[in-house]
């Protein structure tokens, strides 16, 4: 059993009778963990959804989540009769800290939420993921920067982690592209892209691969003329992006314009972002978690789902919000509880499930396991980098 998703205290008492010269133990065992109650029939689970509704974010992260959310919604209410209905409680983060964390006091302490879905970004997650500790089930099916499952035991996350993507990713693409120096750009005041970089540079280290030179710029920033003219000045054989989805499109098209031929390597290049910058995009890589090319069990009949409901390609933060609601339903049908102790460690126990992301588990921290996958755009399409 996971350590890390348990909560029981054993106790030994040794009475030596010197007398007798006889000896006794006792194993006391205290639970902490309720007992499961068995859901009676029709009845509901509130689950809280936290998601950027307004603000910068909403664009990119609110509709794309939202509808892999109510997509996966209206399957589970009709093939899993075994458990309550989901009932969804959204709070709008707003696309700030501040928002979200409002948003978590609000399903915690007055809606009384078993389990809360989101948030969206990392930073976001580092503050609101302490919060949910010990009071109810957070599950982020986006957020990817190191080490925030690990803030709460009650902590999951659907995304791949940055020490999983990064690593895996640069050790392909160096195999077959062989570069032998890089220049790295990133967001210096957003915690994912932080984190990203932190991690690039830890592994073009290892590696014995030369970063040439690292540029930064700010949440927000439209113009990376400057940034980008350093960097093609040194010619470097690839670039590193870490960045939101609101600076991708910008990157690119500035790239272009100044005559970049270097690959780009972003983090969770989406279909949207791929159209939103047209030929810019074009030879662009990722790390990702999901792609619609990847036969994974399920993912054909979700890519067809999602197009007859919406008319379009999901993007991968669909593709992850839609996993993360059959995991969460997988795990209250083996908890047979509605409560966030029993989800809690039915979830820690989600092991190699079948999902449209590939064979599912997590580990002791709550961090997914899965295989990533790298993809690069080819004629205007993400497909898998060979």
């Amino acid at each position: 059993m996971n350590t890390k998703k348990i909560i029981t205290f054993t106790c030994l008492s040794v009475v030596i009778l010197l007398i007798a010269g006889l000896s006794a133990c006792e194993r006391v065992t205290q639970i902490t963990q309720p007992a499961p109650q068995m859901p009676e029939p029709g009845e509901e689970i509130s689950i809280g959804v936290v998601l950027p509704l307004t603000g910068r974010f909403a664009d990119a992260f609110g509709p794309p989540i939202q509808q892999g959310f109510d997509l996966a919604y209206a399957e589970i209410n009709t093939t899993r009769p075994n458990i309550p209905k989901f009932k969804f409680i959204v709070e709008d983060d707003q696309s700030t800290l501040e928002g979200a964390v409002e948003a978590f006091n609000k399903l915690i302490h007055q809606d009384s939420v078993s389990v809360i879905l989101g948030p969206a970004t990392s930073g976001q997650a580092e503050v609101t993921f302490p919060i949910a500790e010990d009071q109810v089930v957070v599950i982020s099916p986006t957020s990817s920067a190191r080490g925030i499952s690990a803030l709460n035991d009650f902590g999951f996350r659907v995304a791949l982690a940055t020490d999983v993507l990064i690593p895996n990713g640069i050790e392909i693409t160096h195999a077959k592209l062989g570069y032998q120096n890089a220049a790295t750009l990133y967001d210096e005041i957003d915690a994912f892209s932080i984190d990203a970089e932190a991690a690039v540079q830890e592994v073009l280290t290892a590696k014995g691969i030369g970063v040439v030179i690292t540029e930064t710029f700010q949440s927000g920033d439209t113009d990376f003329s400057e940034q980008l003219t350093r960097i093609h000045e040194l010619n470097p054989d690839v670039i590193f992006v870490s960045s939101l989805p609101p600076e991708k499109v910008g990157i690119l098209t500035k790239a272009h314009q100044l005559g970049i031929t270097a690959p780009l390597i972003l983090r969770t290049l989406t279909a949207a972002d791929v159209e939103a910058a047209g030929a810019a995009a074009e030879g662009a890589m990722t790390f990702v978690g999901w792609a619609a090319a990847v036969n994974t069990p399920g993912n054909q009949a979700f890519l067809d789902s999602y197009n007859e409901k919406f008319g379009t390609q999901p993007s991968n933060y669909t593709a992850r919000s839609y996993a993360t609601l059959h995991i969460l339903a997988e795990a209250i049908a083996n908890a047979q509880s509605t409560d966030a102790f029993s989800i809690r460690d039915a979830l820690a126990n989600i092991n190699n499930l079948d999902t449209i992301l590939g064979s599912f588990s997590f580990n002791t921290d709550g961090d997914a396991v899965y295989d990533a996958k790298i993809l690069i755009v080819k004629d205007g399409e993400l497909v898998l980098f060979e």
